[in-house]
This record gives structure tokens, C-alpha cells and sequence, in this order.
């Protein structure tokens, strides 16, 4: 166990919320100290995140003071003795010392206690282990300064008993490291995931999902998922075949063009080649509707793009608008084997920034006041002429527009007898 002031000052820490939130339960014999990924993020120059106490305190002594302090306590894990502090508005999350005693994933039976070493020594990884306290003291009794230092993540105690207590820290496992590990993943909690691997089977496509799109963002995502599909892992998540070449190729791009990350970007990248996938991919993670749509539209036909002039980029824009036209682009880029500094295809990828598509003139009246009666007719005689004027390059001069009216009125007419 060492013990070292090495977080004293730290203005997260001294002030604020965090601050009056342990004032407020180091009082009476109870100690309160900040813990897990707060802490591992002072120590890696981060921005400390969500913050994270441990008490002493029993729930019903945490609520007491709050009421006492006249700050708002919401009950939001009473069972597992957690609860929230809202001060200013920003939440902070108190939890009971804990030991487990019975572990089967988020269903563990739960004990409060009063030991720090043990509420430590049950958490996942050893930069996840630590405390500190009021003074800016760091608590490790795990070896997690050392890690923390190193960017090597590490299991605590045994990597196989963590992991069958909640299988899901296989995939945190890999996104922990992702996020903030260096190097190659350790090696025994790779064979460990490896050996536990039947035990992801069991987990809720919910949770599954929340990780998996929390590595796809992180910094070392691609490293992350080749060692995954190395180990034989990423497959069973995705319920398919998992390309590393393309996601690889859709970080290099969006860093080229200095997007934001995108996870449902790189989850296309990773796992859908063609529209199945997309859907295959939905069901399996239980994406949201917005993330299953954008990611069947990525699937759709994007290796039209490999001999995609502008004008049928321009159409295509059209059609699906600046956002699905845009991901569509970069997966097709991805996919291509290409260069991320193709000038070709930031041509294509910058079409939205230099080029808005125009609004379809012609309205139901140009064709009912050509004889169209209203109905299936009516709008089957706009589809045609929408067609013509997308082939014909956006045109907005009259005369164009009522040649093509003219033309589509006149088909509609013959094929309807």
C-alpha cells in the first residue's frame, strides 16, 4: 500500500462540489475519498470526468446530511448504496464501501463496510483502484499509480475470477486500454479474456453496445480492435465479420479531415460491407433508430463511389442529404484501399462544404394544370419529372422546366393507358 500527496491542490479537488461533497461526509468518524477513473485521470493530465466518492457513510447517513446540507439527494442505486448529489446543478455519485458476496456481473449481492483496501481490490483494473482524499493524498493498494504511470492496464488480483464476475470486463478490458493504455495489451488479461471469451454470450446487447462504441472513439481504437479480432473476441460482438483494414483507414481520414471521432461511422467501417451487415449490426448491439439508419445507409451501394463522377455525386447528395451523402463518401474511401490524403476523394468528401443542392422546382399544380388528375397519377408524374431534372443537372430556367414537365406529363399519360 502507498500513500502519497501527490494530487495536493489539485483544483478539481479543493474546490466546487467535489469539495463541499466531502466536507460534508468527513465529518463524525466517516471518511469520504474521490475514486476510480477521476483519479486515474489526475494522474494521466486528464480532465477528471464524472466524479465518483466513496464513503463510510451508510446510504441513510449520506441521505441525513444531505437533507441537513440542503442539497438534493437522488436515490439512484440505494440497493447497491449509491447515490446522487446534485450541487449546482452537476451530479455527483456517492457510494457506500462495498465487498462483494456473491459476484454475477451487475446482479452482485453487495455488503457495506468500512474497509478501503477491500472496496478497492474489487474493482476491475488496477488505474482504477485508487483513491484520494481531501487533502490530495493518493490511496493505492493495488499497484495503480505504477500502472497509471506506465499506461498499462492491468486486472486486480486474478484476471480470470474478475472476469467472471461480469464478462463485460472483457470488452472494457480492450477499451480501457484503448482509451488509455500504450503498447500491446497486457498479456495475461488477454489470455484471461481469451479463456472467458463463452461468457460474453450472456451479456445485454445494451451494455455490449455502450462499451463498443466507447472504443471505437477512443485513441488507441484501432490497435484495440485488431488485438480483438487477433484473440478471436470482436466477432462474437459484432456477430460477424470484422474488418480492421477499413476502420484503420476511417481514423487515418477523419483525423485527415479533423472530424470529431464518430463511433457509428467507425462501426460501419468495421463491421458492414453490405446493407445485411447493417442490419445484422443493429439487431446484435440494439442500436438506436438514428444509428441503425445512418448505418444501413452507409452500407447502400457505396462502392458506386469508386468511379463516381461529380455529377452523380451531386445527384447523389441530392437524394440522401449533406450528412448520409458525407458518411457514405468516407466509408467508401475507407473501403477503398486508398489514400488518406487522396485528393480525388476529399474532392468527393468536400462536395456538402462547396455545393448546396437546389430544391425541386415543379410543384402538383404545374401537372394538374397540364391535365394530371390529383392521386397515385399525380405523384407518379413528379417522381418522373424529378428524375429527368436530377439527369438534366438541376436545371432552373423556365423553359428547361416545362420541357420537362412537358416530357414527363406525356409519359405518365402513356403509360397509364
Amino acid at each position: 500500500m502507498s500513500a502519497e500527496p501527490i494530487l495536493a491542490g489539485a483544483p478539481w479537488l479543493t474546490a466546487g462540489g467535489t469539495a463541499r461533497v466531502l466536507q460534508l461526509l468527513n465529518a463524525d468518524g466517516e471518511e469520504a475519498r474521490v475514486v476510480g477513473g477521476t483519479v486515474r485521470n489526475a494522474l494521466l493530465g486528464l480532465p477528471p470526468g464524472d466524479m465518483d466518492i466513496a464513503t463510510t457513510a451508510l446510504p441513510e447517513e449520506v441521505v441525513r446530511r444531505a437533507k441537513s446540507a440542503g442539497i438534493k439527494c437522488v436515490p439512484t442505486g440505494i440497493d447497491h448504496g449509491t447515490l446522487t448529489l446534485v450541487i449546482d446543478g452537476a451530479p455527483y455519485e456517492v457510494t457506500t464501501l462495498r465487498e462483494d458476496t456473491e459476484t454475477f456481473g451487475r446482479k452482485a449481492k453487495v455488503a457495506f463496510g468500512r474497509d478501503w483496501v477491500k472496496d478497492a481490490e474489487r474493482r476491475d483494473f488496477t488505474m482504477n483502484g485508487l483513491s484520494v482524499d481531501a487533502n490530495g493524498v493518493v490511496y493505492d493498494y493495488v499497484g495503480g499509480i505504477a500502472d497509471a504511470r506506465a499506461r498499462r492496464v492491468r486486472f486486480i488480483g486474478a484476471p480470470d475470477q474478475r472476469i467472471a464476475e461480469d464478462y463485460l470486463r472483457i470488452l472494457r478490458f480492450f477499451r480501457i486500454h484503448a482509451a488509455f493504455g500504450a503498447g500491446a495489451p497486457d498479456r495475461d488479461g488477454t489470455l484471461a479474456c481469451i479463456r472467458g471469451r463463452a461468457g460474453l454470450a450472456t451479456l445485454s446487447a445494451e451494455r455490449v453496445r455502450m462499451e463498443m462504441l466507447k472504443l471505437l472513439v477512443a485513441q488507441g481504437a484501432s490497435a484495440a480492435a485488431l488485438a480483438m479480432v487477433d484473440a478471436g473476441l470482436l466477432q462474437a460482438m459484432i456477430g460477424g465479420v470484422a474488418y480492421a483494414g477499413p476502420l484503420t483507414a476511417m481514423i487515418a481520414i477523419e483525423q485527415e479531415l479533423r472530424l470529431p471521432p464518430s463511433a457509428t461511422r467507425r462501426l460501419a467501417a468495421l463491421s458492414v460491407a453490405v446493407t445485411e451487415d447493417a442490419k445484422r449490426v443493429a439487431t446484435r448491439l440494439r442500436l438506436s433508430n438514428a444509428e441503425a439508419k445512418a448505418l444501413d445507409s452507409m452500407g447502400h451501394r457505396w462502392w458506386r463511389f469508386a468511379a463516381m463522377d461529380e455529377a452523380r455525386a451531386r445527384r447523389l447528395l441530392y437524394r440522401l442529404g449533406p450528412e448520409r451523402y458525407h458518411d457514405r463518401v468516407l466509408l467508401a474511401w475507407a473501403r477503398s484501399g486508398g489514400d488518406a490524403k487522396s485528393s480525388r476523394w476529399r474532392e468527393l468528401a468536400g462536395l456538402p462544404q462547396r455545393w448546396t443542392a437546389p430544391k425541386f422546382p415543379l410543384r402538383a399544380a404545374d401537372f394538374i394544370a397540364r391535365g394530371m388528375a390529383e392521386g397515385p397519377s399525380l405523384g407518379h408524374v413528379l417522381t418522373l419529372a424529378e428524375d429527368a431534372w436530377l439527369a438534366a443537372d438541376f436545371p432552373l430556367e423556365e423553359a428547361a422546366l416545362a420541357a420537362i414537365a412537358d416530357q414527363a406529363t406525356a409519359r405518365a399519360t402513356r403509360e397509364k393507358n
